[in-house]
């Protein structure tokens, strides 16, 4: 009868295949790196760079509704285009009702006019949405 060593048993650690180990991380990896863009269906903008706000209360993902203005003026709520800040904060005004809790963030372009991200922050206090959240680039 033959006896194994513990020599013997380290031998067979350093034979393990790594190989498809790699090849299963560089898939995903090539999965994440193409549908990343696709996930984020938003309008080129280019935002204020501004530092980073820890907050206290979290807010629910189904809470925000995404305003997005960009520099030619085009808006956005929520991925859709929406013609003028009247539809807005109908759309807007609808989803409060319904949900107290919403929270507006406004994504605007730091070329946008001025008078288009008030209407929108107007439109919204005077419904009474007073959680207004303003984005802003994350820092580099």
């Amino acid at each position: 009868m033959r006896r194994f060593s513990q020599r013997n048993s380290l031998v067979t650690l350093n034979e393990i295949n790594i190989t498809p180990l790699l090849d299963l991380a560089f898939v995903l990896l090539i999965i994440f790196v193409i549908t990343r863009p696709l996930l984020e269906q938003s309008m080129d903008m280019n935002l204020p760079q501004m530092g980073k706000i820890e907050r206290e209360d979290k807010v629910r993902p189904k809470d925000i509704q995404t305003v997005e203005i960009n520099a030619a003026g085009q808006m956005r709520l929520g991925g859709k285009p929406m013609r003028d800040v009247r539809q807005i904060e109908a759309c807007l005004v609808g989803v409060y009702h319904q949900n107290p809790r919403m929270v507006v963030n406004i994504r605007a372009d730091k070329r946008a006019a001025w008078d288009t991200v008030f209407a929108v922050m107007w439109a919204c206090q005077k419904n009474g949405i007073t959680r207004l959240a303003p984005q802003a680039a994350p820092d580099k």
